[in-house]
């Protein structure tokens, strides 16, 4: 029966024929500005990578601890599948509602169309505000930790504090906040797709080299003893991986797509998928292969004993730099959600976008933005783990719960149909993830409390 075949493209109902030009009336700045629609399925491939593949995948060894070889390979595959279905679903939505002569730009137009004003107004445009800003703030803290490294691996007794790199990270951020849309961050963001290739490509060499030689720690894949800890351990590698894989931004992606949007996701889909599967599992299972549970929050703190590098100082200087450059594309991504507000609040979209009236309030509040972030950073460098409650609350619920809820509202399958208990399932079971990942983030809040201090040297 057709009500029980998975969704595709091809399959999707309309009551409308797409046209080449069938643009959303009466934009605001934000939209008008920021989200341009003048890309191709390459460039969607291009945002799509960067925002879901970045260096927080080089903590997929500490998650694969977490939960042994079999569930964490098992894992990392099946929230691939996953999210995959997930984005094509709301991909599919969206395109469904184009069709319709709807096309919507932004997660929260979608949410108050579908589900009602309340949900996009109190729910999704804060929720994605929140999560996309605390993305920026925890790039910001990457950023500067990098640089640190850096620093630290050329002079081992430097005595320059962890704030002044967050600083540096700050100002390098200030320049390239200006980009003016979101189009026009597709050279940078192709640059980002070939370093998270090279640098996992490197984690993943670097892992097995330290792993073959006399310098690899003792191999221990066990879990842990204690039932407790083992079951909140097993809850944590899965809201670790489970947020790798977030993106919290596809509509805004699709949105860059120049019309006819049909398909095109899709094949953007298949660019990033591929990447992922290249990344994910290379790092994953190379480095948990060497460093078992042993593995650090990051693969790249396992390279070093102590101040000793385990491998050559140029081959870590080299990780560290492509992480960084990879670090300031994903900050820009992710800015774009606040620029566009913020375009919207203070831009005049009957002036041309370069205009003096335009132009210096987008200078002015790109550059606060990032002033503000920067300054989080510095203050709490222990905003991961805050995040990580964040990602709970906010990721799972719209990369994993609500593309389900928009497919079964906006195409109303049958409730004895497979895709909508398929649908269904990931939703209340995304939701029960979502509470157990919140009080195991709590928890390790809790652990690290004794280390939280403003402005400390970390």
């Amino acid at each position: 029966m057709a009500g029980t075949v998975l969704p595709t493209t091809m399959d999707v109902p309309t009551k409308a024929v797409e046209t080449a030009i069938n643009p959303p009336k009466d934009l605001d700045a934000g939209a008008l500005f920021v989200l341009k629609s003048e890309g191709s399925w390459l460039h969607c491939g291009y945002h799509l990578t960067t925002s879901i593949v970045a260096p927080v995948l080089l903590s997929l060894p500490f998650a694969m601890g977490l939960l042994g070889w079999v569930c964490g390979v098992v894992w990392l595959a099946l929230a691939a599948l996953v999210t995959f279905y997930s984005y094509n679903l709301l991909s599919l939505v969206l395109e469904h509602h184009a069709k319709l002569g709807h096309r919507y730009l932004r997660f929260r137009d979608m949410a108050t169309h579908i589900l009602g004003p309340g949900w996009g107004r109190y729910f999704v445009g804060p929720l994605q505000f929140g999560i996309c800003y605390g993305a920026v703030i925890v790039c910001s803290l990457l950023g500067g930790q990098s640089l640190k490294f850096i620093y630290l691996l050329y002079k081992p007794n430097g005595s320059m504090q962890l704030y002044q790199f967050f600083v540096m990270f700050g100002v390098l951020m200030l320049f390239l906040a200006q980009m003016p849309s979101f189009h026009s961050l597709r050279h940078i963001n192709l640059l980002s797709l070939i370093l998270c290739l090279t640098y996992s490509a490197c984690a993943a060499a670097g892992s097995i080299q330290i792993g073959s030689t006399s310098k690899a720690p003792p191999k221990d894949y066990s879990l842990s003893d204690d039932g407790a800890n083992r079951l909140l351990g097993v809850f944590n590698g899965i809201s670790i991986i489970a947020t790798t894989y977030a993106s919290g931004i596809i509509p805004e992606i699709q949105a860059t797509i120049a019309p006819p949007v049909t398909g095109k996701m899709f094949k953007g889909l298949c660019i990033c998928y591929t990447v992922i599967i290249i990344t994910y599992f290379g790092v994953g299972i190379s480095g948990y292969w060497a460093f078992g549970n042993g593995a650090q929050g990051s693969i790249l703190s396992n390279f070093m004993a102590g101040d000793k590098p385990l491998l050559p100082s140029w081959f870590l200087l080299m990780i560290n730099v492509f992480t960084l450059t990879q670090l300031a594309a994903v900050t820009l991504i992710y800015l774009q959600p606040t620029n566009e507000v913020l375009e919207g609040f203070f831009a005049d979209p009957k002036r041309d976008q370069f205009s003096v009236r335009n132009t210096v309030p987008r200078l002015i509040f790109r550059s606060l933005t990032v002033v503000i972030g920067t300054t989080i950073a510095a203050m709490l460098p222990f905003f991961g783990d805050i995040m990580a409650l964040f990602g709970a609350f906010g990721c799972i619920p719209l990369d994993f719960i609500l593309p389900m809820i928009f497919y079964n509202v906006s195409f109303k399958p049958s409730k004895k149909s497979l895709v909508f208990w398929i649908n269904t399932t990931i939703a209340v079971v995304s939701s029960a993830l979502a509470v157990v990942g919140a009080v195991s983030s709590v928890r390790q809040m809790v652990l690290d409390a004794k280390t939280y201090r403003l402005f400390v040297n970390m």
